[in-house]
């Protein structure tokens, strides 16, 4: 799959049209390398990884680049790397065996490869092993490929290592550089956001002839395979919308019940989209099911409407909280003043997770960093029950890409625990609670991008208002 690619990319680079494209990428990377080299002046080795075996060596898991080398790279490359300095790009890697032509057909070159990225030299991979100066790296996340870091950098490399002040460093200033956004990564996830609107699209319309959940996600994924395009994450398709990372897609479907769909695609270049609806498989919300649906989409409106630079994405979160608790107070199931049921952390037990995390190359962007992207300098995750699932806590710039994702869920776990259902005992009417049994969860997420002077919706093409989803999966 990798080698067709490729292939593909250099024999565009043939056409007059291809070679505009090539010389644009070789832009756009040259310009993100000189962001980088002004805020770090030391040399940067990056490695793109390599695949895993399945379940033996020569069946292996589609190859996926690190997305730090994806970045300044711009092409997925397994078994290479690259060093950065001042502005400059050298790639590492090896041309291909005969026995790699025999078996996944003629794949570019080294030199063809370095010059369409615009890459200033080219080397086989062994001679990285020649470099002596210190430099900074960030582990991959597969252990092949950080004992070779670990060989060529003459240290231990390992994700689960503490990085060392001059790795920390390099990933404090990958961090503002990939925070916000370029034209060409905003392009790129523009083109992944508008294939995953027609995913869903296309499992609302396979709902009502589907049988399981496994025929809607084969009909959303269907789409994304079509665009030659990959999932960004595991396709969550389910009627048990409550398993927030739910990845089981065997259950039957029925008419009462509500279908969770969170699905997002992945450009050929890496860039991930997120979205998630929510719809009846009958076609048609109940009472119950359409009032909470109408709270979870009023806390989505509302911290989209109050999404522009300068804003604090905690504050979305608290938004949210604040107006999920207040439409859960006037449904009857919680009790109180709104704010003082979001200070207890109430509106948790149905709303667990944060608001959303930012969207980039990794649909959770740089969280292999920990919370060194989604934390502004200074800030540490909280410890309380309603924000310790809080995955990005900065103000909001313009070139960000963020995800705003409320929810309504009814976990087990959470209303059967004796410590918390004790806690929340005159709080949660729950006589009324049990009035919506037929709601097990509710997500409804969209793309928004940070403007200069508000924000876009990237994914707004697929709409959250309850009766246009009724019209789309009746298939109107």
């Amino acid at each position: 799959m990798q080698a067709q690619s490729l292939s593909s990319q250099t024999h565009a680079q043939s056409t007059a049209p291809g070679l505009e494209a090539s010389l644009s990428l070789a832009a756009i990377l040259r310009q993100r390398r000189q962001r980088l080299a002004a805020l770090f002046d030391r040399p940067v080795l990056l490695w793109a990884g390599q695949g895993r075996a399945r379940n033996f060596p020569a069946n292996q898991y589609p190859f996926r680049a690190s997305s730090h080398f994806l970045y300044f790279a711009g092409v997925p490359l397994p078994h290479a790397a690259i060093r950065l300095e001042a502005g400059r790009l050298e790639l590492y890697m090896d041309n291909p065996s005969a026995a790699s032509i025999l078996w996944h057909g003629p794949t570019p070159t080294r030199e063809q490869i370095a010059e369409r990225i615009g890459a200033d030299a080219a080397f086989p991979l062994a001679q990285l092993t020649a470099l002596l100066d210190e430099a900074a790296t960030i582990a991959v996340q597969d252990m092949a490929t950080c004992q070779s870091q670990s060989h060529v950098m003459h240290r231990i490399i390992a994700p689960s290592n503490p990085p060392q002040a001059l790795d920390l460093e390099l990933m404090q200033a990958i961090i503002t550089v990939r925070l916000t956004h370029d034209a060409g990564a905003i392009a790129d996830i523009r083109k992944a956001a508008a294939v995953t609107v027609q995913a869903h699209q296309a499992g609302m319309a396979a709902t009502p002839q589907a049988r399981t959940e496994a025929e809607v996600r084969a009909a959303m994924e269907g789409v994304i395979l079509a665009h030659n395009m990959t999932t960004a994450y595991n396709s969550i398709v389910t009627v048990q919308g409550e398993v927030l990372h739910n990845e089981t897609y065997c259950h039957s479907l029925h008419p009462g019940d509500l279908l969770l769909a969170d699905v997002g695609a992945e450009s050929e270049t890496g860039w991930a989209s997120d979205v998630t609806r929510t719809w009846a498989v009958s076609g048609r919300f109940s009472s119950t099911q359409r009032d909470l649906y109408d709270v979870v989409l009023a806390a989505h409106d509302l911290c989209i409407k109050q999404l522009y630079p300068g804003v604090e994405y905690r504050d979305l979160h608290l938004l949210a909280a604040l107006t999920i608790a207040q439409g859960l107070v006037d449904l009857g199931i919680l009790r109180g003043r709104a704010e003082d049921l979001v200070e207890q952390d109430a509106h948790a037990l149905f709303f667990p997770h944060g608001i959303g995390h930012l969207l980039g190359l990794d649909v959770h962007d740089m969280e292999d960093l920990g919370d060194l992207a989604g934390y502004e300098p200074g800030r540490q995750r909280s410890d309380r029950f309603g924000l310790c699932y809080l995955r990005l806590d900065r103000p909001l710039r313009p070139g960000m890409i963020v995800t705003i994702e409320p929810g309504f869920y009814q976990v087990p776990a959470l209303l059967n625990d004796p410590e918390r259902r004790s806690a929340y005992q005159t709080v949660v009417n729950w006589d009324r609670l049990a009035q919506f049994a037929d709601v097990r969860g509710i997500r409804i997420e969209d793309d928004v991008l940070v403007t200069e002077t508000g924000s876009e919706i990237l994914t707004a093409a697929l709409p959250t208002q309850a009766d246009a989803i009724e019209q789309l999966v009746q298939g109107g």
